[in-house]
């Protein structure tokens, strides 16, 4: 059973950076979409960014232009980028496989965006 590990998160002002990583317990070739989930307090939990195993991303209206979506399939990582934060984007943040049957899902790690 494949695991996640995320990290990374923070508090940060808005405007600033954060990158977070997650971890996967077993090679990522055989996963073939990977993707960044959040859930913000009150919210389901949405799908911000993918990535296939080559590397072709899709991104959130929210987030498009502001997130970056990477993996190292060597390192069975994959990182999200995260620029010019907003307050709308305090959550926490998953990452996963994206399709119709998903892994368990791992801790997160809190990214809170605060003046």
């Amino acid at each position: 059973q494949v695991q996640f590990v995320e990290s990374g998160g923070g508090l940060v002002q808005p405007g600033g950076s954060l990158r977070l990583s997650c971890a996967v317990s077993k090679s990522i070739f055989s996963i073939y979409v990977m993707g960044w989930y959040r859930q913000a307090p009150g919210k389901q939990r949405e799908l911000v960014a993918h990535i296939t195993i080559g590397g072709s991303t899709v991104y959130a209206d929210s987030v498009k232009g502001r997130f970056t979506i990477s993996r190292d399939n060597a390192k069975n990582t994959v990182y999200l980028q995260m620029n010019r934060l907003k307050i709308e984007d305090t959550a926490v943040y998953y990452c996963n496989k994206v399709g119709a049957t998903l892994a368990p899902w791992g801790q997160g790690t809190q990214v809170t965006v605060s003046s």
